[in-house]
């Protein structure tokens, strides 16, 4: 059972279906770049008194975490 619910979850797959794969792409690499924009955030927030060099440590080393290690 789903906790919670998704109303909207077929009118979001019916758009999906009517984007182009170019549009496609571009949408999935915009959610790329606004999720490494939150990581950044969420790391500079979590640690206030790092310095931007290691932000961006801290920040390879969790993307290196999430990257899938089967290609």
């Amino acid at each position: 059972m789903d906790p919670k619910p998704h109303p909207n979850h077929q009118l979001y797959l019916q758009v999906l279906k009517r984007m182009t794969p170019a549009a496609r792409l571009t949408k999935a690499m915009e959610l790329s770049a606004t999720v490494k924009e939150l990581l950044r955030a969420g790391l500079r927030r979590r640690f206030p008194n790092a310095s931007e060099a290691e932000i961006h440590r801290l920040f390879l080393e969790q993307l290196a975490k999430c990257h899938n290690r089967n290609y």
